[in-house]
């Protein structure tokens, strides 16, 4: 069932009250008569909705027990059909006065689209040929107070859908697909990762200092302390410590949370995978990258051929790898290899109308501003982006053979970033100096940069061996393998401006 699409006007308000109105008189009836609904803790399933349909065979003629959600009846004479939803699809209920008998019946036909209810009966095929239980016994398990969306509508109003997600969830099996793909993906990835003798761990959520990633963090107050701290921007600090530890492959998937915008690919709170591998470089995680995504479509979808945003994209390993240099010579014709200079680097970029107020004027933030506003935007199929400037890599390690650059990749598909990775920085030294750049940004009114974290240059100081390390965002991929168009399609329950 796809989701459907109308112009007709919402029902009034009187009518959804008087519907209200009388469903909640039909509980008073019941609970009068000693039959409460709610009062019942639990019913025996013995079969759900695909399961018979996929053993009819083996099944016709026995009886099952299902259990769901009633979206549809027809007819209302001595014999009705209704549609029963599971968490597995719908099956077709046929209820007959003298299978049930006449009290029974009675109290069958006042139920209403939208009540639960439990029912045991012969599994058979009608006239027809539809796979249908016919009803011996039916149990009222709870009663839906609230008329369901226009059954032949649906609920289409993007807002109302995610600030009710579970009537969404009730009305669009599309949507429930995509959060089935998603529960999909994530067991994917752990299998994928455990599979290579990753460890999954878990770090802390809240951090008495700001740090692991660029970005404006939550800030709440612990009472007992009587400090502020912070909601985590990224799990790299914590899990580089775990490698110092002596965990030679570690991993978290976790929700993060950042104090900035919401559009179409982002939201407040979001959820990570961040791996850490010893003895490992920027190599091994595009790999690792490349290998997640393209047997995740290939496993849960059954292609590398996937559509999203209007556009094909193919997925089949082999993914395109290009310096960042040599993309911004590819695409826009400047060549940095020839450029040595800050000024003639910021120059050559502002003639191709690059714009560069505001900036540090270095060579580096020449390049990578060459690349987010020239480049990026045309980046369609699975391309890695490597060896990013050391300005806008502080965690990095700088490339032996230019140490204005970072082995650090991002990988992009349709001009949106999937994952980034770097050759993890492990000299001392070197990372106080990354983070004494990062406190002077903050000193200029920079909030977004980072914090002098003293712990973790000890862990470093200790010996972090050659690492490589990875974040993949969970919500993106999942975006890209359901062809959704928001952050928001993905979340069960994006974050939403409170109604006035």
């Amino acid at each position: 069932m796809s989701e459907q699409k109308t112009n007709q006007q919402p029902q009034p308000e009187q009518d959804l009250s008087e519907q209200t109105r009388v469903r909640r008189e039909k509980l008073a009836a019941l609970q009068a008569a000693g039959e409460d609904p709610f009062q019942i803790t639990k019913y025996v399933v013995s079969h759900h909705s695909a399961d018979i349909k996929e053993s009819f065979e083996a099944l016709e003629g026995q009886t099952v027990s299902v259990a769901g959600r009633i979206m549809s009846k027809r007819g209302m004479g001595k014999a009705v059909f209704c549609d029963l939803q599971d968490v597995k699809g719908r099956i077709q209920l046929y209820v007959r006065v003298d299978e049930l008998g006449e009290e029974e019946f009675a109290k069958f036909k006042k139920t209403d689209i939208g009540d639960i209810v439990g029912v045991g009966g012969e599994v058979f095929k009608t006239k027809r040929g539809e796979i249908s239980v016919k009803a011996h016994k039916v149990v009222l398990l709870s009663k839906s107070l609230l008329p369901l969306p226009e059954k032949f509508h649906g609920l289409t109003d993007k807002e109302t859908r995610y600030r009710q997600r579970y009537v969404d969830l009730i009305m669009n099996e599309d949507v429930r697909r995509t959060f089935q793909i998603r529960t999909a993906f994530i067991k994917h990835v752990r299998k994928y990762l455990d599979d290579r003798a990753y460890l999954e761990v878990e770090t802390p959520v809240l951090n008495t200092i700001s740090g692991g990633a660029t970005a404006r963090p939550f800030v709440t107050h612990h009472n007992t302390l009587n400090i502020d701290m912070y909601m985590r921007i990224a799990t790299e600090l914590h899990l580089k410590r775990l490698v110092v530890g002596g965990f030679e492959r570690v991993y978290e998937i976790g929700r993060i949370f950042r104090n900035e915008g919401m559009d179409p690919k982002h939201n407040p709170e979001f959820t990570t995978i961040e791996l850490y591998e010893a003895y490992a470089d920027f190599h091994d995680m595009m790999d690792i990258a490349e290998g997640i995504l393209s047997s995740a479509a290939k496993d849960i979808l059954g292609s590398y051929q996937v559509q999203w945003l209007g556009v094909d994209i193919d997925l089949t390993p082999g993914w395109k790898r290009l310096t960042m240099v040599d993309a911004v010579k590819e695409y826009t014709g400047v060549d940095f290899d020839a450029i040595s200079g800050d000024e003639e680097a910021c120059r050559a970029v502002e003639a191709v109308g690059v714009d560069m107020e505001g900036c540090e004027r270095t060579w580096g933030t020449a390049l990578y501003e060459a690349f987010d506003q020239r480049v990026e935007e045309k980046l369609i199929q699975p391309t890695f982006i490597t060896m990013y400037p050391v300005e806008v890599s502080p965690l990095t390690k700088r490339s032996p053979k230019d140490p204005r650059l970072t082995e650090r990749f991002e990988l992009f598909i349709n001009h949106a970033e999937f994952a980034n990775a770097f050759s993890e920085l492990n000299d001392p030294i070197d990372q106080r100096g990354r983070f004494e750049h990062e406190l002077a940004l903050r000193d200029m009114g920079n909030d977004e940069a980072g914090m002098m974290d003293e712990d973790f240059i000890t862990a470093l100081e200790y010996g972090l061996p050659p690492t490589g390390g990875m974040g993949i965002g969970i919500d993106r991929s999942v975006m890209l393998l359901t062809n959704a168009d928001s952050i928001r399609d993905v979340l069960l329950f994006p974050t939403m401006k409170p109604l006035d």
